[in-house]
């Protein structure tokens, strides 16, 4: 199955994380409890947020959005473990590994686009707080969200195009536990030189560097300001409040960067490793992220553990027609 003598392929054989027989049951359940928590986690935003008009502001608009993106994103890339976990059949169809090469890449692009507005946010926040309504009114925060779902699924649809368009492959087992570009791509007898140039102009140049630039500038307004601070309360709420951002940008772009910004070889995939390093790295941005960000975002902040709180004492809210 792993030679196919360079010819077009209906199936692609999903590794997955491991193919050790002992462990496939201990990592079902893991990648279960994984999956619902990261469900759970961002479903109870998705609620709160509706049903306390205390968290009807621009910070949390924004996290709502953020938690669909990883809602969406932990299904598209556990979903193929899960159903290997159940099934134990390992292949999944062309035009699946394609879609879920779509559907990931659009997902990784809105995490980093909205965390570049949420980091926008809390510059305005606490730079110009008395002008923070009247510059994030619901009409910008409308438009920048709807700006990032668009250049999201815009960015990606090239990589996918140039994907479809490969004649062959020297193999068709993935050793990986999704349908990730980079795996693909390095099965391909194709010629991948206009792909790899469009991961440095576009996800190097476009998707890394002008969002983390924006971050970075935003922070250090933030910072500067913070440090005007008289108070040394005042000073550690400010700083509190940017942290959980900070947290999960400096997470996501570290291994982002070391997982797609490297040149591909055919060391950089690691094959014949049972749990190669990308394995690992693409766990962290794929899976950990979107079942942290709840925690981080949410239970570290008063806002959200009193409205959790109120909802948890007075379950009638919950009941249609009350």
């Amino acid at each position: 199955m792993e030679q196919l003598n360079q010819t077009m392929v209906t199936f692609f054989f999903i590794k997955g994380i491991s193919d050790v027989p002992e462990l496939q049951v201990p990592i079902f359940l893991l990648v279960l409890l994984i999956y619902l928590l990261t469900l759970g986690g961002n479903m109870t935003i998705l609620l709160l947020v509706c049903l306390d008009h205390h968290l009807h502001t621009p910070m949390y608009f924004f996290l709502v959005n953020l938690s669909i993106v990883d809602m969406c994103s932990s299904t598209v890339t556990l979903h193929t473990m899960l159903l290997i976990g159940i099934t134990g059949n390992r292949t999944i169809s062309y035009l699946r590994c394609i879609a879920q090469i779509h559907f990931i890449g659009w997902f990784i692009n809105e995490e980093l686009l909205f965390l570049t507005v949420m980091s926008y946010d809390r510059y305005v926040a606490i730079c110009n707080p008395l002008r923070y309504k009247m510059i994030m009114n619901q009409r910008i925060c409308a438009l920048l969200a709807s700006v990032c779902w668009v250049l999201g699924v815009l960015e990606i649809t090239p990589y996918v195009v140039l994907v479809t368009g490969f004649s062959c492959y020297n193999s068709n087992v993935v050793n990986h536990f999704f349908c990730d570009l980079l795996p693909v791509i390095k099965l391909s007898c194709s010629d991948t030189s206009v792909l790899q140039t469009l991961f440095i102009v576009e996800g190097a140049v476009i998707l890394t560097l002008v969002p983390s630039s924006l971050k970075v500038i935003s922070y250090v307004f933030i910072i500067t300001t913070i440090l005007k601070i008289r108070t040394s309360n005042g000073r550690r709420k400010a700083f509190y409040t940017c942290s959980s951002h900070l947290t999960v940008v400096i997470l996501l772009y570290t291994t982002l960067i070391y997982q797609y910004l490297r040149p591909i070889s055919p060391d950089s995939l690691e094959y014949n490793k049972l749990f190669s390093l990308n394995k690992l790295v693409s766990v962290l941005y794929s899976v950990i992220t979107p079942m942290v960000n709840p925690i981080i975002y949410s239970l570290r902040n008063k806002d959200v553990r009193l409205a959790l709180q109120k909802a948890l004492r007075k379950p009638k809210v919950f009941k249609l027609g009350v």
